[in-house]
């Protein structure tokens, strides 16, 4: 295909794929989710534990009390004793749990993501001026927990795709029939793809994406690429493409 058909092929996949029959328990997305509270501290939540199966994380979710974060530190860790995802034990989940419960009380998710974001636009000055809050909130370590939550990395070489948090700042930037919109400080048009192994192999099958790595700098690569199909919104398409290769359509 050309890259002119290929920006017909997405064109009309965004709006087929734009409204809210295509998240569903049909069609589980951790969006589903994070939609029915509308809340930015939720939708952190939903985001950061989208990984692995769809309908497993939305199961996981489902299970959640989300009222949790009102309550104190013991409450929180009684409640969630007996909850656990994947690479996550019940204390993983807790201590996320009280970590954005105490951020709440400093300030918002918003706010503090845009302190680093503003000083170049960059969303990933913003992602790590967040991380290093948020682990600040409440100093405990795991391997579980820091997958969860991420880290600041050394340097910039061999960055993963940080895949979870892109997929946050998409939802909470963006406002369409699937997107929240929740957030006005960040511009659309400096967002970077979630690129998760579905969009970097349909990226790659549709000519967009020459890296063979599944790194930040294929993130970096592919984002560009839209960018010349919609400089103003270049994230419009990630949906479309995380379908077409969830359904395997490309």
């Amino acid at each position: 295909m050309t890259l002119k058909q290929v920006k017909v092929l997405l064109d009309n996949e965004v709006i087929a794929r734009n409204h809210s029959s295509e998240i569903s328990e049909d069609k589980p997305d951790p969006l589903l989710i994070a939609t029915k509270y509308n809340d930015e501290t939720i939708a952190l939540i939903c985001a950061l534990f989208a990984y692995g199966n769809a309908r497993l994380i939305v199961k996981f979710l489902q299970s959640l009390d989300f009222s949790l974060l009102e309550q104190s530190d013991d409450i929180i860790k009684k409640s969630l004793s007996s909850h656990y995802y994947r690479f996550q034990n019940a204390e993983d989940v807790a201590s996320l749990f009280i970590a954005l419960k105490r951020l709440k009380d400093v300030d918002s998710i918003e706010n503090i993501f845009y302190k680093g974001y503003q000083k170049e636009e960059n969303v990933l000055e913003g992602l790590w001026g967040f991380i290093e809050t948020l682990k600040s909130m409440y100093p405990y370590k795991s391997r579980g927990y820091a997958f969860l939550v991420g880290s600041i990395p050394l340097k910039q070489s061999g960055v993963g795709t940080y895949k979870r948090y892109m997929m946050y700042l998409r939802w909470m930037v963006r406002k369409d029939n699937l997107d929240l919109g929740l957030w006005t400080k960040i511009d659309k048009k400096d967002l970077l793809l979630p690129l998760d192994t579905h969009t970097f192999k349909v990226s790659q099958r549709l000519g967009l994406l020459k890296r063979k790595t599944y790194d930040m700098k294929a993130t970096i690569e592919i984002t560009q690429r839209l960018c010349k199909f919609d400089k103003s919104d270049p994230i419009k398409y990630d949906f479309a493409l995380y379908r077409l290769g969830q359904e395997k359509l490309q």
